[in-house]
């Protein structure tokens, strides 16, 4: 049975409270090329109002402050924003914004940001759709809008994927397909849709470590990766070496642009 909203963001909170510390320690020094890919794709510069949808522990947001005017960052988890605000502090960056706040719907009027991102979030949410919705809602007229997230490949990748997934973070839902995820972007009336693609390589036992699975799902997470060298169900490439199991998340970035609605005709 699917649970329900409040079920759902309590789950968020309880996995995301303790993920905090070692989901920003793992990420401190990764994701410089994945950030510059990001800004690229979306020409981000220095006249830009950027809004970071869970923006976790601030990595993004703290990356695109560095070439736009400002960045304001928005998490449901009060730890995950203390992060972002001790990443901020060590950056000495001062054009930073943090919100405690839903995605859904986010507490920001209509046409606030000139570019809108959120990343590896969207594999956490009961309702994809209305997130792209208030994302695109508080972009401005031909504003960019990105997100970037792991996605699947096919319905049997999907699923093993999935399974595995919710084994090693109760708070995961299902990665979208990369159809899917292009599919919400034109829906939600994005023209001009692109992606970009990069891999984030693991071990699965550095994973685990920032991981808080449920009593006994460790094992069934370690048992499965085990099985999948040579064979890839899950889709992520798994292989052993030096007696570690290593894989990659395979991540896209999904970027559109607001229609620009001042050249609409009545």
């Amino acid at each position: 049975m699917q649970r329900s909203t409040d079920e759902h963001k309590r789950l968020i909170l309880d996995q995301f409270t303790r993920q905090a510390v070692p989901f920003a320690e793992r990420h401190a020094l990764s994701g410089a090329d994945a950030n510059r890919l990001l800004i690229d794709l979306l020409a981000v510069g220095p006249e830009d109002e950027v809004l970071d949808v869970a923006c976790g522990p601030g990595i993004v947001a703290c990356a695109l402050a560095a070439v736009a005017r400002h960045v304001t960052g928005i998490d449901l988890t009060p730890a995950m924003i203390e992060q972002a605000e001790a990443k901020q502090r060590g950056l000495g960056l001062d054009n930073l914004t943090w919100v405690v706040g839903d995605a859904v719907p986010l507490p920001f009027a209509d046409r606030s940001f000139s570019v809108v991102v959120s990343r590896y979030s969207f594999h956490h949410l009961l309702n994809p759709k209305a997130a792209i919705a208030e994302m695109v809602r508080v972009a401005r007229p031909g504003g960019r809008v990105a997100v970037i997230d792991v996605y699947t490949t096919s319905p049997e990748q999907a699923e093993a994927y999935d399974r595995v997934e919710r084994w090693r973070d109760p708070s995961h839902v299902r990665a979208l397909s990369l159809a899917e995820l292009q599919g919400l972007f034109r829906n939600a009336g994005l023209c001009d849709v692109r992606t970009a693609f990069y891999g984030v390589p693991v071990t699965l036992e550095g994973v685990l470590a920032a991981s808080f699975p449920n009593p006994g799902d460790a094992d069934k997470v370690c048992a499965a990766f085990a099985n999948d060298i040579g064979v890839d169900r899950l889709g992520v490439g798994a292989t052993r070496r030096d007696d570690e199991i290593h894989f990659t998340f395979p991540t896209v970035i999904v970027a559109g642009t607001t229609a620009d609605r001042s050249r609409a005709v009545p």
